[in-house]
């Protein structure tokens, strides 16, 4: 009898232990998702509106302040950058820049959104199937304004986070974590086809963010 009081009380003991961790081992972050790249080869020889960034932001442990602290600039600079990686790296997509975008929503007042205004940030969410309007008109009237096809590319926010220090790939002070979300829209249905978070790590936020780009493009140096 006593024998089968101790059983029960040990098998307590290791179901308790096992809910706890193992004994308080805390569980091991999970390394970052595998980034989904572009997917070239059912977008090559068709026009896609590119949409400018309207999120960025950062943790404050980084202490990144004093160069993300004018806004407009930074988010110039992350737009060219976007731009640029899928000119060079893309080619076989033609692609509306920004600037592009602008200049066709400022030759078409009252008709065309203000690109910088628009809810893209909202296609930052994982669970966002489905484009809800006004955005979802935006895209349609931008895309017909500017003679591009059935799909718009639309880098959703940019986050730097202070990297994860068990799968982090340089181990230093100072090293932040670009993450940026894209999503591709279909501007006639409204559906978000494809969705990946490009992630990079680097001393300031645009080498880091230049290592999430080229996370999109994988195969090329």
């Amino acid at each position: 009898m006593r024998t089968a009081k101790r059983a029960h009380a040990l098998c307590l003991v290791a179901l308790a232990l096992a809910a706890c961790g193992g004994g308080g081992n805390k569980p091991s972050p999970q390394a970052p998702e595998p980034i989904a790249p572009i997917p070239t080869a059912g977008l090559a020889g068709q026009t896609v509106i590119l949409l400018p960034l309207t999120l960025i932001a950062a943790e404050d442990s980084l202490h990144w302040q004093a160069q993300l602290a004018d806004r407009h600039h930074v988010l110039l600079r992350a737009d060219s950058m976007v731009g640029e990686m899928l000119r060079t790296r893309v080619p076989e997509i033609t692609w509306v820049l920004p600037e592009e975008l602008r200049h066709a929503a400022h030759h078409a007042p009252g008709i065309a959104p203000d690109p910088d205004q628009m809810g893209t940030s909202l296609l930052r969410a994982k669970e966002m199937t489905v484009v809800p309007d006004p955005l979802r008109s935006q895209l349609r009237t931008l895309t017909a304004l500017t003679s591009a096809g059935t799909f718009a590319f639309a880098p959703a926010a940019l986050i730097y986070r202070r990297p994860d220090t068990l799968h982090t790939t340089v181990h230093k002070e100072g090293v932040g974590k670009a993450e940026l979300t894209c999503v591709l829209v279909n501007v006639r249905t409204g559906q978000v086809g494809w969705r990946s978070v490009a992630w990079g790590e680097g001393p300031d936020p645009w080498t880091a963010l230049e290592r999430a780009l080229k996370g999109l493009t994988p195969g090329l140096p």
